[in-house]
């Protein structure tokens, strides 16, 4: 059975009428281009497949380094490198225990990022 393709075409206005009430309203809700950065930035970082997985592990639990290294099949030095970028970001924070770092979600907000999209995806493949 052939596959049904998806109509992918954008349909456009014919530039004839504006709601300018509407458009407005919106134009004084819609954040600064420093807070847009900001969410753009965002996003990128969370972009990449292993900051992913780490993000998915540690919404688990609370991990060292090494353990996280083991779960993903990944050098400690890789896991290093991208726990840095998540940090930066304000994604995960450390806590220290003795001469071990943990590394956790930073907050719930990054946990509700996670949750949404994994029920985003799941919803989307049905």
């Amino acid at each position: 059975m052939a596959q049904e393709k998806k109509n992918t075409e954008i349909e456009l206005c014919d530039g004839t009428f504006t709601d300018e009430m509407l458009s407005q309203k919106i134009k004084e809700k819609m954040p600064t281009e420093d807070f847009l950065s900001s969410l753009s930035d965002f996003f990128k970082v969370i972009g990449d497949p292993t900051r992913i997985k780490i993000l998915t592990v540690l919404s688990l639990s609370e991990m060292c380094v090494c353990t996280l290294s083991d779960v993903l099949n990944m050098s400690v030095s890789a896991i290093s490198h991208q726990l840095k970028n998540l940090k930066n970001a304000g994604l995960i924070k450390p806590r220290r225990q003795g001469k071990q770092i943990f590394y956790s979600l930073d907050d719930e907000h990054v946990e509700t990022v996670m949750i949404q999209g994994i029920a985003h995806i799941k919803h989307k493949e049905g």
